[in-house]
């Protein structure tokens, strides 16, 4: 091998090193000091956010949806932590992906007073994944039952923090739950969107958001 062709094949390698290394960039984001500083972005000019310090977890607590100013997300992994509500069906809160605006984006979000309910078919209502506005949860559960959904792996306190790890490929979305090696979610996207707006996302109740780290 000639001099000028090892010298191509050691450039080539090195920028192939610098290129995987800047796509597993991670970052973790100080979400309260974030939002004190107006770097996050209210989808709803209602909604509430508190600031929120709970020992070693110090964010927000929130309903609807807070998107990051200025970061376009594609594809890696979101690590936050979470915690919800007891409260049948007014507690909804997770993580909001790809989205566009308020009415088009995907969502992993969680329903905590399901995690431990003695009915094994509300367990299994405990994390869903969904992609509005072709494809909500309602039809989801109606025309693919228990594919889009599924219980939490380990089982959570309905009103305990929770950690999520939510890896988003370029084709699917797998969910662990508190570093559990099993998932508790591997589904198909349900778009053919690679990147858009991410932010914290909460429905009914306020849902409390801490620890937030995106690589990508």
């Amino acid at each position: 091998m000639s001099n000028k062709i090892l010298l191509t094949v050691l450039i080539s390698m090195t920028l192939g090193s610098s290129i995987c290394y800047s796509q597993q960039k991670k970052q973790s984001y100080d979400i309260n000091n974030l939002f004190n500083q107006n770097k996050l972005i209210k989808a709803y000019p209602r909604q509430t956010t508190t600031s929120l310090t709970d020992g070693s977890k110090q964010g927000l607590s929130l309903d609807g949806i807070l998107w990051l100013k200025d970061v376009d997300f594609k594809t890696g992994i979101i690590d936050v932590d979470l915690r919800g509500r007891d409260v049948f069906q007014q507690s909804f809160l997770g993580i909001a992906f790809h989205g566009i605006d308020t009415t088009t984006h995907d969502v992993v979000y969680f329903r905590p007073f399901n995690f431990q309910a003695t009915d094994t078919l509300r367990r299994k209502h405990a994390v869903q994944y969904m992609s509005s506005p072709d494809f909500p949860w309602d039809k989801l559960r109606k025309e693919h039952p228990l594919v889009y959904e599924n219980e939490v792996n380990p089982a959570q306190q309905a009103t305990a923090w929770f950690h999520a790890r939510i890896v988003v490929g370029a084709d699917d979305i797998v969910v662990y739950v508190d570093h559990a090696d099993k998932p508790s979610l591997k589904v198909k996207k349900l778009n053919n969107r690679h990147n858009g707006l991410i932010g914290l996302w909460s429905s009914g109740l306020p849902g409390d958001f801490a620890n937030l780290v995106i690589s990508q």
